[in-house]
């Protein structure tokens, strides 16, 4: 019988635990999953699973040898003040993701290339509204953030035969795909955009990088795509762009408050479209298998693979 590979503890309030239990169980029959709520002795704790855990979740986890971020983004997890030093923290990259991804980044700039807002505006109207398409190749698009989930979704854009624009804080290189990086192309880029597609990490660096003054940077009615985190925002002034027409449509997954609050402006603008934080979610059947082999890693005495850096953010 293969020797127990010790406990891993789950907490997320937005997935359902049996499912991962399951998935994680199929890869590694011999790890013990349980619930954050039905933990007994979390100093006996190994492996930890967990999306916006509560404050002081990690305190009381002496033998922690892992923390596995479920989602790409881990905002959430640095800067906690109950973080043990130097345990490892590591993120899903599972290509189910950066497809899933892709997919609602390419339906968001479709909608918008095809003036599909326009034509929802005038059916509610009940008005023939006729406008004629643009070709692709008159259309640019920004990609702001080219990481695993960003460099999918440009090339994705870009096979569509968009002129295609990414930036980066780093350099990168995508083909078909006009690449700049540093603050210094940042609004250089944003000028040159019809659809800006916002993919950044949330990072102190980042956190309201788009107020006011940079979004008004923007051409004058372009769209605006966010499905990174609504904090990169300053909401009020997208509002009001909104409202003035200086930004012509938007569709957005992410926002400063989570649910979006009932009464707020956004809910009733006829040229937003609003999804609820659910561009791209961890799929437990295939991010089961990358979790499993860092467990085996972090297990056998070595580093795990996608390891984030708490210092830069991601």
């Amino acid at each position: 019988m293969a020797a127990s590979l010790g406990t891993l503890v789950f907490y997320s309030a937005f997935d359902d635990f049996g499912t991962w239990k399951q998935a994680l169980q199929a890869q590694l029959p011999q790890l013990q999953v349980v619930d954050a709520g039905a933990i007994e002795r979390p100093e006996d704790v190994h492996y930890a699973m967990a999306w916006k855990p509560p404050a002081g979740f990690f305190r009381q986890m002496p033998k922690l040898r892992l923390i596995v971020n479920l989602g790409a983004g881990v905002d959430a997890l640095v800067g906690r003040s109950d973080l043990p030093a130097g345990i490892p923290i590591t993120r899903i990259t599972d290509p189910q993701m950066s497809r899933m991804m892709a997919g609602y980044v390419l339906f968001a700039v479709l909608r918008h290339a095809r003036d599909i807002p326009h034509f929802e505006q005038a059916q509610r109207r009940g008005e023939w509204a006729y406008r004629h398409p643009r070709s692709p190749g008159e259309i640019s698009v920004a990609v702001l953030g080219l990481g695993q989930l960003g460099a999918t979704a440009a090339h994705e854009v870009q096979r569509q035969g968009f002129r295609t624009l990414g930036w980066s804080r780093s350099p990168r290189q995508i083909e078909g795909v006009a690449c700049f990086s540093g603050m210094e192309t940042l609004d250089t880029v944003l000028g040159q955009a019809d659809i800006v597609v916002l993919m950044l990490p949330l990072t102190p660096q980042t956190q309201n990088l788009f107020d006011r003054a940079r979004l008004q940077r923007m051409r004058p009615g372009a769209a605006f795509v966010n499905v990174a985190r609504g904090a990169l925002v300053d909401q009020a002034a997208l509002t009001a762009l909104l409202q003035s027409g200086h930004i012509g449509s938007a569709t957005l997954d992410v926002f400063a408050r989570e649910p979006l609050p009932a009464d707020d402006a956004l809910w009733g603008m006829p040229n937003v479209l609003i999804t609820p934080h659910l561009a791209s979610v961890a799929i437990p059947s295939s991010s089961a298998r990358q979790i499993a082999a860092n467990i085996l890693r972090v297990a056998a005495g070595e580093p795990p693979d996608h390891r984030i850096d708490p210092a830069r953010g991601y």
